[in-house]
């Protein structure tokens, strides 16, 4: 029985982080989505969801079920907040949430099918530590006794773009949980200030606390091809350390359905506890612009902005100074390669927006302006008639690729830092304010032994720049030679 978690009897978060944070565009892009963004208080949501488990007597280490394109962003995180992982499951093609937790409950089934695992999506905003774990543990003891127990969060004003939970009976042994009377999906206006006065709903917050083998029950009972696909994909999936690629061909085959769908609206066990901590789920910028820090204007204003005679914008600037003058209820957000300026009231159409980019095959609706990699970052300062300059950091510890190209040369001057440069038969290391020539067809890597990132910018010169004009001869993170979008380094 979970009642005492002083004890060994700990809880398993497992952390949902395959979202493409659409509404956030142009600071959220699909491989480098808005849960990898500092959105509030200087780290990544990311970070802070692995942050609000790290209690050792209370958590084990985490699962982590991330698209497989964000294994740089997951393993970066990891590392900067010294969290290791038990597992991270790497979805070759995104499923849902009922797949998702599916997928989380096998890999653990062998190990402790009796234990308990705790859902937190990567990009919500909570506060109230203390809350936080009173209502989780509440959460648990419920979920110990058969319930599958979802957070609500209580309903003060009538959202629109929430899902709803109805709150029924007291559970039997389950102080501060109750029986789930209805799930209704977004409501209009109408409805949604009625469920406000009513007093009895809460909003659905996508947090779970489950029994593995009940959940796991649950779901053979309500969605067997679910569970079947599931198991084929963990079956023939590929492991390296804690990363566990799940068998594309299985994942592919099975139904794209929400655990909400899936189980929690058919299930007889189905359990609420409504949440005392403060929540958002940061799913557009008029949420982010409620929980920011407000000017004596009500402007929440992001780096390098002044705001004259305006009044209750969001407006954030990526690097250079943004002015306004005489704007109310907008978002304006500059990133190096786009622009947003919308009304605060349509920031829902974002999505939209970037469903034309993508309709384009634009990639700024898929690339951030700065790209991570296993080895660390680079980023496209200009690009001309056969040239291209880019800013590379390599992290301490990092390498890039032994390689070589076809159709371009390119010249590398160090800035900062110091850095080991292979060319051919060739080794050297080159500091700050020197430069090498990699002449084209020459295999050569830089790497960074060094206990100092290596900022160093890279000038291509060719007639053909494409990513795709690469040999990869070896290289330590396992990539293959020539993957779609991905950086010549």
């Amino acid at each position: 029985m979970l009642t005492d978690y002083q004890g060994t009897a700990r809880i398993t978060p497992v952390i949902l982080s395959g979202g493409s944070g659409t509404r956030l565009w142009p600071v959220s892009r699909e491989t480098a989505p808005k849960q990898f963004q500092p959105l509030q208080g200087g780290k990544s949501l990311f970070r802070q969801t692995l942050a609000r488990v790290s209690n050792g007597e209370l958590f084990t280490d985490p699962i982590i079920v991330a698209n497989g394109r964000h294994r740089d962003w997951v393993a970066h995180d990891l590392a900067a907040n010294n969290v290791a992982a038990r597992k991270v499951i790497l979805e070759p093609v995104a499923r849902n949430t009922a797949m998702a937790i599916t997928l989380a409950a096998l890999s653990l089934w062998d190990e402790d099918p009796d234990g308990i695992m705790l859902i937190l999506p990567s990009d919500h905003l909570i506060d109230g530590e203390s809350e936080f774990y009173s209502d989780m543990l509440m959460a648990a003891v419920a979920a110990n006794c058969g319930y599958l127990t979802t957070f609500g969060i209580r309903a003060r004003t009538p959202e629109t773009g929430f899902g709803y939970i109805r709150r029924g009976a007291a559970c039997a042994g389950a102080p501060g949980a109750h029986m789930v009377e209805a799930f209704v999906e977004k409501p209009d206006l109408a409805t949604a200030s009625n469920y406000v006065r009513d007093g009895k709903y809460d909003w659905n917050s996508g947090m779970f606390m489950f029994q593995i083998s009940e959940v796991l029950a649950e779901l053979t009972r309500h969605a067997p091809e679910i569970v079947e696909a599931a198991s084929n994909a963990m079956r023939d999936a590929e492991a390296d350390g804690v990363y566990l690629s799940p068998s594309n061909a299985a994942l592919e085959a099975a139904p794209n359905v929400s655990i909400d769908n899936a189980v929690m609206e058919l299930t007889s066990q189905a359990a609420v506890v409504s949440a005392r901590f403060e929540w958002s789920d940061l799913g557009s910028f008029d949420a982010l612009w409620e929980t920011s820090g407000k000017d004596q204007n009500g402007n929440a204003l992001n780096g390098d902005v002044i705001a004259s005679d305006s009044r209750n914008n969001y407006v954030q600037s990526s690097g250079r100074l943004i002015a306004t003058i005489g704007v109310e209820d907008l978002v304006v957000v500059d990133t190096p390669d786009a622009l947003l300026v919308t009304r605060k009231d349509r920031c829902q159409e974002v999505k939209g927006l970037v469903g034309q980019l993508n309709d384009q095959s634009r990639q700024e609706a898929e690339l951030p302006a700065q790209v991570r990699r296993p080895w660390g970052t680079y980023q496209s300062v200009h690009t001309g008639d056969h040239f291209q300059v880019k800013h590379i950091v390599v992290a301490p510890g990092g390498q890039l690729s032994l390689q070589r190209h076809f159709h371009r040369a390119e010249h590398w001057v160090v800035v900062a830092g110091c850095g080991r440069v292979t060319i051919d038969d060739t080794v050297q290391d080159v500091s700050a304010n020197n430069s090498v020539f990699i002449p084209r067809q020459s295999v050569h890597r830089v790497e960074n032994p060094f206990n100092e990132p290596l900022h160093l910018i890279e000038v291509q010169y060719g007639a053909y720049l494409g990513e795709d004009d690469i040999e990869r001869i070896e290289d330590v993170y396992g990539r293959v030679a020539a993957p779609e979008l991905e950086n010549a380094a």
